[in-house]
């Protein structure tokens, strides 16, 4: 033993120098991907046309019915009232039928693109009493970067609660935790970090911070069974759904009152490429 200790520390610290040219290089790597990462907090269109078709949708959708409770986001929120996931929007209105709730989201979103839409006119004389955010996944993305990423999303985030409030400010911001993913574990740090973030920009009133991933996930951010679809780990499933709404209630119980027996908000939309040709 005495006699191969000295070898073996010897081969590690070789190791040791020999990769830390590589890890240098990662590491640079990293801080140029930070970097060269769009500004999450400066407002940037989709250019695709589906898209192009469901903002406009959503600016007539806007100017129907009656709009208590907006919510803005990506496709974990879209998917939830959406006409093209049936099975989610039943659940959407069995929780929110009679507090005129209406749904804002777009697949594929980043924090960058939500703010154009809500600049290009989707919030502008709604006057909504609630708005619920969730934003950011996409921008976290699957692969890890650094304090630079971390920074930009939160600004993103930041960004969007000013929005928010500017052209709607009778409205309490519920901002939501972004949802722990498990398409690859080594972003969960960089979640945890924004949304400790996202705590700091809470004011407990006209701002709330809204965190459900404990019911979600475990302490390391790995996954409950059945919350999030086990294909792609990131979208929630009727489970997950419950989850978040079970969060929800009470704060708009507390702001709207109990539930209207009628709703007024407008008909839900859905994605106009999943619609029959």
């Amino acid at each position: 033993m005495r006699s191969t200790l000295p070898a073996f520390t010897c081969a590690a610290l070789l190791c040791s120098l020999s990769s830390a040219p590589v890890l240098a290089a990662r590491s640079a790597q990293t801080a140029v991907a930070d970097d060269s990462a769009p500004p999450a907090d400066r407002s940037t269109p989709r250019a695709d046309e589906n898209s192009q078709i469901a903002h406009r949708e959503l600016l007539e959708k806007r100017t129907k019915g009656r709009i208590d409770v907006y919510f803005v986001g990506d496709s974990i929120t879209r998917r939830w009232g959406a006409t093209d996931y049936p099975e989610l929007l039943a659940n959407w209105n069995a929780n929110f039928f009679g507090w005129n709730a209406a749904n804002f989201g777009w697949g594929a979103d980043r924090i960058e693109h939500m703010l154009w839409r809500l600049q290009d006119g989707e919030l502008d004389g709604v006057s909504p009493k609630v708005i619920v955010i969730l934003a950011g996944t996409n921008n976290v993305g699957a692969q890890p970067g650094g304090p630079a990423k971390i920074a930009n999303i939160t600004r993103g985030l930041q960004a969007l609660v000013d929005t928010c409030r500017r052209k709607a400010p009778d409205a309490t911001v519920v901002l939501t935790a972004i949802f722990p993913r498990n398409d690859n574990m080594a972003v969960m740090t960089e979640i945890d970090r924004i949304n400790a973030n996202l705590a700091q920009m809470a004011d407990g009133a006209k701002v709330r911070f809204l965190n459900v991933n404990s019911r979600l996930a475990d302490a390391s951010g790995r996954l409950f069974e059945g919350v999030m679809n086990e294909r792609d780990r990131l979208h929630p499933t009727l489970k997950g759904y419950e989850v978040w709404a079970e969060g929800l209630k009470p704060i708009l119980t507390e702001l709207l009152g109990p539930r209207a027996p009628i709703d007024l908000a407008p008909p839900p939309t859905g994605d106009p490429s999943a619609r029959p040709r």
